[in-house]
């Protein structure tokens, strides 16, 4: 892409930048609640291209006048200085204009949401469960790295520890843009703890990454809603609250059926259910749309495809290698631990590749 196309395209970010400016300042927008949460959500994303934008100009600006000055100057040293100066910032230009191509991509609106995060035991009785388990402390001690809050709305154990099913509503900016990496089949291949013959098993479970829908992106209707309370029960299914402050809710027309015993307070745990409810309704006409993205991919990096097997989690030599983007790393414990950082960015970087290739941009 040449200089001249992409000052084209930025010039064109910044007319949107300065309409879109001007939109969030109208009474009768902000009166909009779904307008005008669209319409900021728009704003803080093109800021950083209009940065960008002002950064290219200035070095565009340097290079002319490092390139007047050699063909004008007569002094050797300081035409030299010139050419230093010139090879500086011209390869300064290239490092711009590759970040630029990035923030030129079109984002995906639901990456700036929180996400619900769910993880479930696959194939493998009870050594699945233990790493449905692994896979909570896991991503836990991730979000903790990111500053996001994580809240469990339901969970069931396993019989022998770890959990049949976990369920967390993550809150922060840009959890989902993040965690959707993960969406998919995760298998570990090691000795059970169940062994009594030291063979290895493999063993899975999948983790689902939902956005998390605002309250005015999807309209639930009372009628459609089925509501039952219980008891919430703790470690072994006693009951840790005599009140029937658990909540069970069943969306009729879909048969969606969510639950939510975290909260001491039924009002809490209603709160916390319909939240998810509304998430995993906004979530199918979502997984419409990626599903028409992910059919047009090779690497089906982020497409949300819940049975695609992504990684594999290889204890008995300390191997982690995710299958989308053939990445094998020998650090299990420390990724085991939290330390994701560098999967989800190669798995980023993957995606934004393809990404530029389709665009023509690269």
């Amino acid at each position: 892409m040449g200089e001249n196309m992409i000052l084209s395209r930025l010039e064109g970010v910044m007319a949107r930048f300065e309409e879109v400016g001007q939109f969030i300042t109208d009474p009768a927008i902000i009166s909009d609640m779904k307008r005008y949460v669209k319409l900021t959500r728009e704003y803080k994303q093109l800021e950083p291209v209009v940065e960008a934008m002002n950064a290219y100009r200035d070095l565009l600006s340097n290079i002319d006048s490092a390139k007047e000055m050699l063909s004008e100057e007569k002094d050797e040293e300081l035409k030299e200085m010139a050419r230093e100066e010139l090879d500086l910032y011209q390869k300064q230009l290239g490092s711009l204009e590759e970040d630029i191509k990035l923030l030129l991509l079109p984002k995906d609106p639901e990456d700036e949401k929180s996400a619900i995060v769910e993880i479930r035991a696959g194939t493998g009785g009870d050594e699945a469960s233990i790493f449905a388990g692994d896979l909570y402390r896991m991503y836990s001690k991730y979000f903790e790295t990111k500053g996001w809050k994580a809240s469990t709305t339901s969970f069931t154990e396993g019989t022998v520890g770890g959990y049949k099913e976990i369920i967390m509503n993550v809150t922060g900016d840009g959890v989902y843009g993040i965690m959707k990496y993960e969406s998919g089949v995760h298998r570990v291949q090691r000795v059970p703890q169940t062994e009594t013959q030291g063979r290895v098993h493999t063993s899975a479970a999948t983790v689902a990454v939902l956005p998390e829908a605002e309250d005015f992106e999807v309209e639930v209707k009372q009628a459609d809603i089925r509501k039952d309370t219980y008891c919430s029960s703790g470690p072994g299914g006693q009951s840790v609250n005599t009140t029937y402050s658990a909540i069970r809710l069943t969306h009729i027309p879909t048969g969606i059926v969510v639950t939510c015993q975290d909260e001491k307070s039924q009002f809490k745990n209603l709160d916390k259910a319909m939240k998810e409810l509304r998430s995993r309704l906004y979530n199918l006409e979502y997984q419409k749309r990626m599903d028409a993205i992910s059919s047009k991919r090779k690497t089906m990096v982020s497409s949300g495809d819940r049975s695609a097997k992504i990684r594999t989690y290889n204890y008995p030599q300390g191997r982690v290698t995710d299958h989308r983007i053939n990445l094998t790393l020998y650090n299990l414990q420390s990724i085991i631990n939290g330390d994701l950082q560098e999967v989800i960015e190669k798995l980023r970087m993957a995606e934004n590749a393809e990404r530029l290739k389709e665009s023509g941009m690269q």
